[in-house]
């Protein structure tokens, strides 16, 4: 059986609009310490949320599930999928692979994925992640993880062309505390990190928010710890018929927000092309004709 397409999560943040004053304040709460908050005794959640019971039971409810124990279930299935090894996603597609090639069941489902991540994305939350990315004034640290560096290596190579004052992280490098000596109040740390989430990208983004730093994740569908720590979460869906999980919506995210950043620098970005396209010239790096 594939991994469930929603979140309880997506459900909640899907319907923060229409919940009264009190089913809002718990969603809130639910949302702080997510999905730890919910696997607790009903009253303890009513409690820490400022809440009745009553107003537990209606959330649940609203949610989808029958009654509490039910809506912990989700929440316990999700801590699973969260630390998945790869022997165990191949196993869950292969249960019930259908009988078409692999090349239309993958398709379909990254294509559901993309759907998903971008009708769940704030708009407005995008925007202030690229205007973060685009301040030159402050100085971007890029960090990327044991698979996801290769992300954060592409998005790096992009900034240096689009603009200065800018540092590529590897999260894995047992070097990356001497990165933070330099980190200040404002600074943006863009940081990638996907389920299994890991422990040392967690500690440095510790770091650089208490230093003051913002912080925008890349992350997926169940949302890295680090997200408490974020400016701003992009989450988005990961989930294909392999044993390893598709980097393909997150790439679109990526190549999207570059794209953005270089229209909102785009004087200066011209300029650098421009030196730079000399120096390629100069150095004789590239054939121009063949």
């Amino acid at each position: 059986m594939a991994e469930a397409a929603q979140t309880i999560s997506d459900r909640i943040h899907e319907m923060l609009d229409d919940l009264t004053r009190a089913e809002r304040q718990l969603a809130l709460s639910i949302l702080e310490n997510y999905p730890a908050s919910g696997l607790g005794p009903l009253t303890a959640l009513a409690k820490a949320a400022g809440v009745s019971v009553p107003t537990v039971a209606r959330m649940v409810q609203k949610l989808g599930y029958k009654g509490y124990p039910e809506f912990q279930a989700g929440l316990r299935e999700e801590l699973k999928a969260r630390v998945k090894t790869p022997i165990a996603k191949h196993d869950t597609w292969a249960e019930a692979a259908p009988s078409e090639h692999i090349l239309n069941r993958f398709t379909d489902a990254v294509i559901d994925n993309i759907r998903l991540t971008l009708g769940q994305i704030d708009p407005q939350a995008f925007d202030d992640a690229c205007a973060l990315i685009a301040d030159e004034k402050r100085h971007l640290y890029i960090v990327g993880g044991r698979i996801t560096h290769t992300l954060a290596e592409y998005l790096f190579l992009h900034m240096q062309v689009i603009r200065p004052n800018l540092t590529h992280v590897q999260s894995t490098s047992n070097t990356w505390p001497h990165y933070l000596l330099n980190a200040a109040e404002g600074d943006v740390f863009v940081i990638f990190d996907v389920r299994r989430y890991e422990n040392n990208t967690l500690r440095l983004a510790e770091f650089a928010h208490q230093r003051g730093a913002e912080i925008v994740l890349m992350t997926d569908q169940w949302r890295s710890p680090v997200h408490q720590m974020a400016t701003v979460c992009l989450s988005n869906r990961i989930v294909v018929p392999s044993a390893w999980d598709s980097a393909t919506t997150t790439m679109l995210l990526l190549e999207t927000m570059i794209s953005a950043v270089q229209t909102l620098n785009w004087a200066q970005t011209k300029a650098r092309i421009e030196e730079l396209e000399d120096m390629f010239d100069q150095t004789k790096l590239f054939r121009k004709f063949t």
